[in-house]
């Protein structure tokens, strides 16, 4: 099974450990950042949603215009545009990186930050509204012939559209969540499940429900699993839980100051949240290097499980994930320049080389179990 690695496409420099050294949007920072995960062995870069950020598709454009192998995970918000102008974006977009897109469709998990761009919907109606709003998305990328639509959140008559994707028959499409409602929705239609890193026991758990809701929409083709952390990594293990002791610090201190923050951090609705504050409730370490403070210090942000340890400790860990059946391992350090060229260069060839080995040997084993019957 091929293994493909997701980073970050920031718009400046800050993160939780370091503060913002210029504008929100950085333009020579972004396309710094892209090129060095280009450069080292990444495969995609995710455009990340936020309700005050720099728009995600415009800056994806930027960069899909500056590099030429790195592919594009787009976040977007059903709440911001109606789906067919979305359509035409997308596919716009995917004509200009040349077939490099992906779209990562958020149904939102706090209702204050989605009411923030005057979406009043309660949860559910969230993932209804997302359901249909792909649905949608997915006709007008693949229908040559006008189209109607009435559902439950959009109507419309006789839709057609002129731009398609380079990538046939279309795009991928990615969804994440925790709940039943995500599973449900995201088992339906997406083609990459997101899932934020917890521990191996319930991330096969987590695996085993996305198959489920896929396998009850009908689908004989369950999505391909994603997890994110925040690998720490240095030369030896002691240096690294060093560094990660620092930085759980530095969090700490910069939200008590109040220079970092975000909405819901102390009480968060989405479920993903939740579970990741659980579990750092129930322990601090989980099998070979699964950190969860980073998690406890950020009030559950997500993707903020950390991995800790040397390359190698980290690559195995990332293996063991691999071997859940997890096709996309997405990493994101706090120095988020340094981090994303240290972990191209000394973590992601370990765990390609892990997963070619885990490849031949299933081949050998194929090929001996048919010599057997013969």
């Amino acid at each position: 099974m091929p293994v493909e690695f997701l980073g970050i496409a920031a718009t400046n420099d800050g993160s939780e450990t370091n503060p913002r050294r210029g504008a929100s949007f950085d333009k020579e920072y972004t396309l710094r950042l892209a090129r060095a995960h280009e450069d080292h062995g990444w495969d995609r870069v995710l455009f990340a949603y936020g309700s005050g950020s720099p728009e995600p598709g415009i800056a994806a454009a930027y960069i899909a215009a500056n590099t030429d192998r790195l592919q594009i995970l787009l976040a977007h918000r059903p709440n911001v545009s109606y789906p067919t102008f979305a359509a035409k974006e997308f596919a716009t977009l995917d004509r200009i990186s040349d077939g490099r897109l992906t779209v990562h469709f958020i149904t939102g998990g706090n209702d204050h930050e989605q009411q923030r761009e005057g979406d009043f919907l309660t949860k559910d109606q969230r993932y209804a509204r997302t359901r249909e709003y792909i649905e949608i998305v997915k006709r007008a990328w693949t229908e040559h012939q006008p189209f109607d639509h009435e559902g439950e959140y959009y109507r419309f008559n006789d839709f057609a559209s002129d731009v398609f994707p380079v990538r046939q028959p279309r795009p991928d499409v990615s969804f994440g969540g925790s709940s039943p409602a995500a599973y449900a929705a995201g088992g339906a239609v997406a083609d990459i499940y997101a899932l934020w890193g917890e521990p191996l026991a319930e991330t096969a758990k987590q695996i085993e429900a996305v198959k489920a809701a896929a396998e009850a929409a009908g689908r004989t083709d369950p999505p391909r699993i994603q997890v994110a952390f925040r690998p720490i990594i240095a030369p030896t293990e002691e240096l690294a839980w060093e560094k990660a002791h620092r930085t759980v610090a530095t969090i700490k201190a910069r939200r008590e100051a109040g220079a970092w923050s975000r909405p819901g951090a102390d009480a968060p609705q989405n479920t993903g949240s939740q579970r990741l504050i659980a579990i750092a409730e129930q322990g601090e370490r989980y099998d070979r290097a699964l950190w969860t403070p980073t998690a406890a210090a950020t009030g559950g942000a997500g993707n903020s499980n950390a991995l800790v340890g040397t390359p190698e400790t980290v690559a195995e860990a990332l293996l063991d994930y691999y071997d859940l059946g997890v096709g996309i391992l997405s990493a994101r350090g706090y120095d988020l320049l340094g981090d994303a060229i240290d972990f191209g260069r000394h973590v992601i060839p370990l765990v390609r080389e892990g997963v070619a080995a885990r490849d031949a040997e299933r081949a050998r084993t194929a090929v001996a179990a048919e010599g057997a019957l013969r």
